[in-house]
């Protein structure tokens, strides 16, 4: 079934061989009530057409391209572009400022800079700092002067194919996530990386080129667009809904046919109040294709799935497990057919290993916490110039990914906490470092935690204790509109009052914080 020395650009031309008429993406947006479709040979061809502008700007195998678009069909068309030249693509969170984009432009020194127009004004706050760009590529109207205009140069390309040898030992992209001091990591993953999760995606969703995936979440990240490369590998096409609503969901599944959904929670959840109030009907639609809906990126309440299944009887459910360092989704599944374990993440993915392990990296008995370590040929080859990070994570040959579960005696794996602070609102990393020297800047504040607080929809929301400056006093009221600067979903939404304690070291002592206020544990306190 498959070709195991095919890299996911030629994944793409193959494609345009065997199925060169039919639809292979479409991009919808509801709100603009617009819609656009191309088709696996148009796709190929202008894969190859922003392959040949680079060539000619002189990008060569190994330089990176920094890429920072909003979800879009120009989006994919530009990710593969840039794979078929061996250079290495470099996808931005769209949430980034200038600050952010900076950082990671320093790390990368790109050659070359595409980005869309909801960036431009980020983009040209930063420019005259990043001396190494050479190229800046803007995909909109009223091209700023300091770029040139990618549709007008990719009308005008060859759409021949490159000749550039490409292994799948080649690195080909640079993903940064962030730890949790809040500072961005570059993880560089390889085509075989790329190929794996393909080739793996698909063994666990069986997808097939009839299959149409709804694509919603951002492309930027290593999460639902690597789940849709499970039918990228057999001809399935993506449908890229720009915009988020219960309706439009459904529309998006019942006119374009679609057979897979991958949702966050809140969405799911969403879904099920729209039904339940009589807002939204499923006998409006046509929804009996719709085979599949999973879930990653946060815990699941199990009782959402209950819930869903008495709508959705026949569909199938499966969630995921996975992270940047692991190339996204898979390490970990539920499986479609462990509707019995929900609960769980699953047990280890196909080709996969996975153990849990104590502090010295000994196996714990079932039952027993201890950190998740994982094994398989989606493991990042490397933290970008970071030596001392990629120590400490890839050791002999196990990736540690930081989070603390338990196996059941059945080998089924469930999340018990995270040894990192990060806290994962609605699917999106919030970094308590971030929050903290926000609101450093209060002048009525002197000390700041921010902790995850349990949340039914979101998974957790952002929590802060303040320790005032004595003799100052201030209300909840007021530091939530001083917020107000931050990103919404960075912004806390309970604010307590209290001493931060510390350690010896200096440290804030999260897991008292997260006892007190927000009733948590910690894993090994269980």
């Amino acid at each position: 079934m498959y070709n195991v020395h095919v890299h996911i650009g030629e994944m793409l031309a193959r494609n345009a061989r065997m199925y060169p008429d039919k639809v292979a993406l479409v991009e919808r947006t509801p709100a603009e009530n617009k819609r656009r479709a191309i088709t696996w040979r148009e796709f190929d061809r202008d894969a190859n057409k922003f392959s040949q502008v680079l060539q000619e700007m002189g990008i060569k195998k190994g330089d990176k391209i920094m890429h920072l678009m909003s979800n879009s069909i120009d989006w994919l068309v530009a990710y593969f572009g840039i794979l078929r030249t061996g250079a290495w693509v470099v996808p931005l969170n769209y949430r980034f400022t200038s600050e952010d984009i900076k950082y990671c432009a320093d790390v990368a020194e790109p050659e070359a800079f595409i980005f869309g127009w909801e960036f431009k004004e980020r983009v040209e706050a930063i420019k005259d700092t990043l001396s190494y760009v050479e190229h800046y590529l803007y995909a909109g109207e009223n091209v700023p002067p300091f770029a040139q205009s990618y549709h007008t140069l990719l009308s005008a390309a060859s759409s021949d194919p490159l000749d550039v040898a490409i292994t799948l030992e080649d690195p080909c992209g640079l993903y940064f996530t962030s730890g949790t001091t809040g500072q961005p990591k570059p993880i560089l993953l390889t085509h075989k990386n790329m190929e794996h999760v393909c080739i793996s995606e698909n063994r666990h969703h069986l997808q097939t080129e009839k299959d149409v995936f709804v694509l919603i979440p951002p492309l930027y990240h290593t999460g639902a667009k690597m789940h849709w490369f499970g039918s990228l590998i057999v001809g399935g096409s993506a449908v890229l809904l720009r915009g988020v609503s219960p309706e439009w969901i459904f529309e998006a599944v019942s006119e374009e046919k679609g057979t897979i959904v991958w949702l966050l929670v809140p969405w799911a959840q969403d879904i099920l109040l729209k039904l339940d109030s009589g807002e939204l009907k499923i006998a409006d639609y046509e929804l009996a294709q719709w085979r599949l809906m999973h879930i990653g990126a946060q815990p699941v309440p199990p009782s959402l799935i209950t819930h869903w299944k008495r709508y959705f009887p026949e569909m199938d459910y499966d969630t995921t497990y996975g992270l940047s360092e692991s190339t996204g989704p898979n390490p970990i599944h539920l499986g479609m057919e462990n509707t019995h374990k929900i609960g769980a993440i699953g047990r280890p993915g196909f080709n996969w290993e996975a153990r849990v392990v104590d502090s010295d990296g000994h196996d714990v008995v079932p039952g027993e916490p201890g950190e998740l370590i994982l094994r398989g040929g989606g493991v990042m080859r490397e933290y970008y110039k970071n030596p001392e990070a990629t120590a400490q994570t890839l050791r002999n040959g196990w990736l540690y990914t930081g989070d603390i579960v338990r196996q059941d005696e059945d080998g089924f794996i469930y999340i018990v906490d995270r040894k990192k602070d990060v806290i994962i609102t609605g699917g999106e990393n919030v970094y308590p470092i971030e929050v903290e020297n926000f609101l450093h800047n209060h002048p009525a504040v002197r000390d700041v935690a921010a902790i995850g607080f349990p949340d039914e929809r979101l998974g957790e929301i952002v929590a802060v204790v303040l320790e005032m400056i004595p003799g100052r006093c201030i209300t909840e009221e007021e530091i939530l509109e001083f917020c107000k600067e931050l990103p919404r979903f960075k912004r806390p939404r309970k604010v307590f009052f209290g001493e931060i304690p510390r350690n010896p070291t200096g440290k804030i002592e999260k897991p008292k914080l997260r006892r007190q206020y927000s009733g948590i544990k910690e894993a090994f306190e269980l």
